[in-house]
């Protein structure tokens, strides 16, 4: 008997699994056609329709578009979270990690801005609707340690103490990273440069 159970534990997690599976890949497949066209433009049918799976496909796995669009960017902004921690740790000075964390940023502006676009359209969504507050404030929440472990690290390596609080430092480097992706995203020249520049200003001044 209990090998039977325990058999049936396993399909039972492998099904589990697939269907997880299953939905992290339609996810991704169509953040891409939700960062070109937004959130307001999108129904979950042009999704499957851009994304090459069928509607039926779709209504299965999520039960609506909210659902399938707070899966996907949770996972991309989890992603950025993961990333943005190797590059933090270790850093040998505080120019080294100033540089690094000002690289990254810069990077992933410019490589993946129109994704970085979908994550403000659905937070300033989620202003308006109910449904997305308690996902969107979770990556919000998410976001805001990632920067805060930055600015530890920093002043670490500076032998000091912060001088803000967390969501003081998020709201600053998420003010500029806002304001670039706006200049970037309208073909604005210099805006990738005056991340840079803004960050290598500001993140200083939040320690003592």
């Amino acid at each position: 008997m209990a090998s039977t159970a325990g058999s049936a534990d396993r399909i039972a997690r492998r099904q589990v699994d697939k269907f997880d599976e299953r939905r992290r890949q339609l996810a991704d497949a169509a953040l891409l056609t939700l960062s070109e066209l937004g959130y307001a433009r999108t129904s979950l049918r042009e999704i499957a329709q851009h994304s090459g799976f069928s509607h039926g496909v779709l209504h299965y796995y999520f039960r609506d578009k909210v659902d399938l669009i707070t899966h996907g960017v949770r996972r991309y902004k989890a992603h950025c979270v993961e990333r943005y921690d190797g590059i933090v740790a270790p850093a040998g000075d505080p120019s080294e990690l100033l540089a690094r964390v000002c690289d990254a940023l810069v990077g992933t502006l410019d490589q993946d801005a129109v994704l970085h676009r979908l994550w403000y359209d659905l937070r300033t969504q989620s202003l308006f609707e109910e449904s997305f507050r308690a996902d969107v404030a979770e990556i919000d929440d998410s976001l805001e340690r990632m920067i805060w472990r930055t600015v530890q690290a920093y002043a670490e390596l500076l032998e000091t103490v912060p001088t803000c609080t967390p969501s003081f430092a998020y709201a600053t480097v998420d003010g500029l990273f806002q304001q670039a992706l706006l200049r970037h995203l309208a073909g604005a020249p210099g805006a990738l440069d005056g991340l840079r520049d803004g960050l290598r200003r500001q993140l200083p001044t939040l320690v003592a």
